[in-house]
Parts: structure tokens; sequence; C-alpha cells
């Protein structure tokens, strides 16, 4: 029997996600009645700017006191999109102790603060669900979280910011260089008037530091995730990438050791192979590609971003959260039983392209090649080109720690017949 009395919704903000799930709420309310088994009312809206014109949100919804419509004791669900650490924090926790379970789509704020979110909402017996907060409309924390929970997830690979694969994939297939490819992706809406959380791959690491909590079952913060942005990428490191029958993303990396003792998280540009999954991925698209003992390799795709595509995450959880309500009971919780350290980006075992500008005369290539065997690292290939006494070197690595391979290239700067390091990036995907 369908319950009558509505579960009731609070929506912090309204802004391209929360006008779109406030669009849906209205539009779809039957649909989401039959699906949860009882009527969605959307009981409030807090916003920072009331006087804005809001399509087909409801005016008298509309609220600036987020505080008081979060303690209302009648709420049921709170839907937090309005990002950022504060206020949405305490909003957050204070919706947890007036009794209403949370759907976010803050990773920001999930990555630097998860723990104590998923203790606040346990200690209410309440639900937190953010399958919005890592790629958008492509279902990947729930299969993270559930589907694979009896399974052992090895690795995590993935585009995880549209804006960064847009600008990336334009410097590929036109020739742009990034300040071109960058002033195209603001110009079509997919980059912020300030770029610098994706381009420098802060919105990238938040997104990792999730998902590699979430793999691995154990606590990886913000500050767990080596970061690097993609200003430095240029259109010859896109030029060497396809010489060597590769493509450049900006990829987030979570990795379980090979010894199961700990993990890493990173985020850099990297050179992938054309046959790689991931190098197809065009446009401002995300995917992610995972890959689990029994389940084997795995592949979601779709767009990571917009309003209609991020709300549909939202609502699939706030669908969650409501059936969890009647059937008085929680979904998922936190799992970090493993307590699995993060290992620092100088013990991760990667390789390298690296290229030199060097003088063009008889034994430059020896010298730099014993400058790689003094630190350890074997060397995959190497070109050389020369003309009127000044050539380039490209030298591709095996596999070896990172901080030899970093070791490597600062000799190499301090070398009389080393002009000068154009550029170096990791090799992934192979």
């Amino acid at each position: 029997m369908m319950r009558t009395r509505p579960l009731k919704v609070a929506l912090l903000g309204c802004g391209v996600v929360g006008s779109e799930v406030a669009r849906i709420m209205t539009t779809h309310a039957d649909d989401l009645t039959a699906r949860i088994g009882a009527p969605v009312e959307l009981a409030g809206i807090a916003v920072r700017r009331p006087g804005r014109v809001r399509a087909g949100v409801p005016a008298e919804l509309i609220t600036t006191d987020a505080t008081a419509l979060v303690k209302r004791g009648d709420i049921d669900v709170v839907i937090e999109v309005i990002g950022g650490i504060e206020p949405a924090r305490t909003l957050i926790t204070t919706a947890f102790e007036h009794g209403a379970s949370v759907v976010s789509a803050n990773k920001a704020l999930l990555a630097e603060d998860g723990a104590a979110l998923h203790a606040a909402a346990e200690e209410r017996g309440a639900d937190l669900y953010y399958e919005a907060a890592v790629a958008g409309a492509i279902p990947l924390v729930r299969p993270l979280r559930e589907s694979l929970a009896g399974d052992t997830v090895n690795r995590v690979l993935g585009i995880v910011n549209g804006t960064t694969n847009f600008i990336l994939d334009k410097m590929d297939t036109s020739g742009a260089g990034y300040s071109e490819a960058l002033d195209e992706a603001t110009a079509l809406g997919y980059a912020e008037a300030d770029p610098t959380a994706d381009v420098e791959g802060f919105d990238a690491a938040a997104k990792a530091a999730i998902l590699a909590g979430i793999a691995f079952h154990t606590r990886v913060r913000l500050d767990d995730v080596h970061r690097e942005g993609l200003t430095e990428v240029t259109a010859a490191d896109i030029a060497s990438a396809k010489r060597m029958g590769c493509t450049v993303k900006l990829l987030a990396i979570c990795e379980r050791a090979g010894d199961g003792r700990s993990v890493t998280a990173r985020v850099h540009p990297a050179m992938i192979p054309l046959s790689h999954p991931l190098a197809s991925v065009r446009e401002a698209y995300n995917a992610v590609f995972v890959e689990a003992e029994a389940a084997g390799q795995l592949m979601f795709y779709g767009p990571g971003a917009g309003g209609a595509p991020t709300a549909s995450a939202v609502l699939g959880d706030l669908v969650a959260a409501c059936r969890n309500r009647l059937a008085d009971t929680t979904g998922p919780g936190e799992s970090a039983y493993t307590r699995l350290p993060v290992s620092p980006m100088g013990e991760v075992v990667t390789r390298y392209h690296i290229s030199l500008d060097v003088a063009d005369k008889p034994g430059v290539l020896a010298q730099v090649a014993q400058v790689f065997a003094e630190h350890g690292v074997s060397i995959d290939t190497v070109r050389q080109q020369g003309k009127d006494g000044e050539a380039s070197l490209v030298v591709v690595t095996h596999r070896a720690p990172d901080a030899a391979l970093s070791a490597t290239v600062e000799t190499l700067r301090q070398l009389d017949t080393v002009r000068g390091v154009a550029s170096i990036m990791r090799v992934e995907g192979e």
C-alpha cells in the first residue's frame, strides 16, 4: 500500500544543477511517487540571491535562511548542491542532527571531510549519498560501493573532468595551443571564468580521493592525492604523443600496491596509447576504467557535468534515500576497514617521456644514458634528431619509482651538454 503522507525534501542551492533538480521533481512527480512508494514534496529551496529569476521554480518555496530550512523537523531528505566547504558542511551536519538524510554533489567537501560526514550520518541513523559528486550522470559511486562490494578493485583510471578533456581534445584534433583551447572551452561554457579548479587538477583530485576511498575501503583525503594540472602541456607534447601512437589526457589514477599493503592516488597529464579505451573519449565527456580481480576490466562512460546529467544522479540518490526512509533502514555507509596507508608519489612506479634539448656532438647520447643507469632507470626507446649544432633527444623509460625518475631529470639538467628539458610527461595505460 502506498503511503499518502509525502516525504519532504529541502533543496540547498538553485543554480544550474539545483534548478534542474527542482524542475524534474515537479514535472516527474507522479513517476517519482510510483518509484518510491510515497509522494515526494519539495518543501523549500534555500538560495543566496532570492531576486534572481528561476524559470519553473515556485517562488513561494524560495528562502535565504538555509539553516532554518534544514532544522525543520519535518524534512526527510536534504539535497545539497551549493558546493564549497562552508556553509555546506555545517548545513549537512545540522540536517543529520535534525533527523534528515542527505544527498550531496559536493566533491570538495567529501574529499576533505567525508569521514566526519559519514560518522555524523551513522550516528543519527541517516543516509549520505553522493553519486553526483564524481562523474555527473555516470553511475560510478554506486557500482563501486555496492555492485563491486564483494570483489577486489585494484585500479581506477579515469578522465573525470570534462573541461580539461575538452581542452586536450582540441589541442589534439586541431593543433591549437593551450590558451586557444581554453578560450574555446570558455566561449562554449565548458570552462568557468576562473578555470583554476579544473585546469590545475583540483576538481579531478577531489574526485580521485573519493574514488580511491570507496574502491580500496580506506580513507583518502584530498591532501593525499598527488596533483598536477595541464597548464604546462604544449602543442609539442601533443605532437610527441602522436609520434608515439598516443594521446594526452588528464588522468585520475587510483591504485592498490602489488603487495596489497598500500594505495596511491594521483592526478596528472599522461600519454596513453590510442588503443586504450580512454584514448577515444572526446570533447567534454568523462570515462572511468575499473580493474577488479573477479569482474575484470569495466568502463563507465558519459557526460560528467552539466545541469541535467548531474541532476539525474541527484534524483537517483533521492529515490534511494526516500525508499530507505519508508523502509526505516539506511543504505551503505563508509567502508574504511582496510586502513591502508597512501604512499607518496615518489614511491609510485611510472614511465616517463622526456624531451631534451642537447648539443649535437658525439658522446651526448652515451652521457645521457649513463645518467639513467646511475639512477637505476632503464630506457625503453630513444630518438635523436640534430641540425646546426643543436639536437633533440626523446627518451621513453621503462617503469621505475617516480622519485628515481625525478632525480634522473634533475641530474640531466646539470649536464653541460643538455641545453634544457623541453618536456616531461608520464606514460600510462600499458
